[in-house]
């Protein structure tokens, strides 16, 4: 008899196949972790809830549904309206799934059995949602532990699984998120395997952006091209973020791509383009920007800006290891920044008191980089015992975390002339004071530039995720090798 295939998640054709055992080993560290605490009860069970299909206002139009991230992470399960259990003890999972009406069947497909969803995901036990009271009881579990705890970069906090008959239950809703949130922070073998998949093609998007774009288009197409690429080479059907198109002084602003600017300009001749996307696979995300000439050649200015970036990035890049505060490595960048700044002519006067004046955060009012995970902004940025520092620039960090081997991070620095900003400084004598307003016009005009990639921290350093043209060089031979390529356009 032919052995039973192992479960996994595959789109086909190139597409990256991930093997449920990635979520039971998630689901096997996590009740290690809870056994751990002399806090859980023994006979606990975990009890998730999954995403719920939701629609446009008050229209029976779907949107498109992807997993609440925590139950992805724990089960990896696509569909919605589902719940998850786990018994502690034994580590044994049980899915529980809607039971649908036989009208289901002519409008959405076939309505598959329990034991269609046991194995495709890998689980112990599958039971219809309406059972859940009923199944857990039998189980006389001491406690069930939910989640409910708050997402440092939302402030929002996360959903705790209710269902009818909970109350026959002792619930503890306390114990469980901040042991879940650590699990996800520390990244596994098959997690990051996913990870460089995301990046990989998220990568090969931004540089068939790069070989595509010239001036005369609408940022928009610059959008819908990395997006194409992501989904039909990639299977990505979401992006992990609404993507960024910024040209000009679009490029200053920091979250650009909003309903109220839907990257809609016209790409100009002598613009940079700073583009952040990040493609998202089976729910796992990149971040990745490309700050780049719409015409292949950077300007005096330009290439001034881009390498003093460029510089930062790579310091803080030689600098992390397990170990480092991630707020050192902001003020790594800033401190770079701000000697690039007084060598091009912007800035002048010491470094060090711009740094006691805050330069830094002028020029850089975001922080350095975030965790990246299942969420582009994962979780576990700011634990019990790690403070946000209240100072310009640092207070916008999303996590002030010391670095620990496995974790995903990005490494963003970026530099940019954001009006509101410099009009500011230079009406605060404190900050006018080493501001060179004969120097500062002439670079006004360029926006920004911000080179983000996606690092995992390693045992002595990092590795990079990102494969993209990075030097001012590397940028040139890229676009004019597209040249060619761009001829089918017309």
């Amino acid at each position: 008899m032919a052995a039973r295939q192992e479960p996994v998640y595959w789109l086909g054709k190139d597409t990256l196949k991930v093997s449920m055992a990635l979520f039971a080993e998630n689901r096997r560290r996590l009740c290690e972790r809870l056994r751990a605490n002399t806090g859980v009860p023994k006979k606990s069970m975990v009890v998730l809830q999954g995403g719920e299909q939701t629609q446009k206002y008050c229209t029976d139009t779907d949107l498109v549904f992807r997993q609440e991230s925590f139950f992805h992470w724990t089960f990896g399960v696509t569909e919605a309206d589902c719940y998850g259990a786990i018994d502690v003890d034994s580590g044994k999972a049980l899915l529980f799934v809607p039971k649908l009406p036989d009208s289901y069947a002519t409008w959405m497909g076939k309505i598959h059995p329990l034991g269609h969803f046991k194995l495709k995901y890998g689980v112990d036990e599958v039971h219809h949602t309406c059972d859940i009271a009923d199944v857990l009881s039998g189980k006389s579990p001491a406690v069930l532990l939910t989640l409910r705890g708050l997402n440092t970069d939302s402030g929002s906090i996360c959903r705790e699984a209710s269902f009818e008959g909970i109350s026959r239950f002792q619930v503890n809703n306390i114990l469980l998120h901040p042991e879940i949130v650590e699990c996800r922070l520390i990244k596994t073998d098959m997690e990051l395997e996913v990870l460089r998949y995301t990046n990989r093609i998220s990568s090969e998007a931004h540089k068939e952006v790069m070989k595509h774009v010239k001036p005369g288009q609408k940022e928009y197409e610059m959008e819908s091209l990395f997006q194409h690429y992501c989904y039909k080479q990639g299977g990505m059907r979401h992006t992990s973020y609404t993507c960024i198109c910024g040209s000009g002084t679009n490029a200053s602003i920091l979250h650009y791509g909003h309903a109220g600017a839907p990257n809609s300009k016209t790409i100009e001749d002598g613009d940079i383009c700073l583009f952040d996307m990040g493609g998202e696979y089976y729910c796992y995300s990149s971040d990745i920007t490309c700050s780049f000439p719409a015409n292949g050649k950077f300007t005096a200015n330009q290439r001034a800006i881009y390498e003093a970036v460029l510089k930062s990035s790579r310091a803080v890049m030689a600098a992390i290891k397990p170990g480092v505060a991630w707020p050192d490595m902001h003020r790594l960048a800033d401190r770079v920044h701000l000697e690039e700044l007084v060598k091009i002519g912007i800035l002048k006067g010491s470094v060090e008191d711009m740094l006691k004046a805050h330069m830094g955060s002028i020029f850089m009012p975001h922080g350095l980089g975030h965790l990246l995970g299942i969420d582009v902004h994962d979780v576990g940025g700011y634990p019990e015992g790690v403070e946000r520092i209240d100072e310009p620039g640092l207070k916008s960090l999303r996590t002030a975390r010391v670095l620990q081997e496995r974790m995903v991070l990005t490494v963003e620095p970026g530099i940019y002339f954001i009006d509101h900003l410099l009009d500011q400084a230079l009406a605060t004598p404190s900050q006018s004071c080493f501001i060179n307003n004969d120097v500062l016009p002439s670079f006004r005009s360029i926006g920004g530039v911000r080179i983000e990639d996606d690092i995992v921290v390693t045992a002595s350093g990092m590795e990079l995720l990102t494969c993209v043209p990075r030097t001012v060089e590397e940028i040139e031979a890229f676009m004019a090798e597209g040249c060619d390529s761009k001829a089918f356009d017309h």
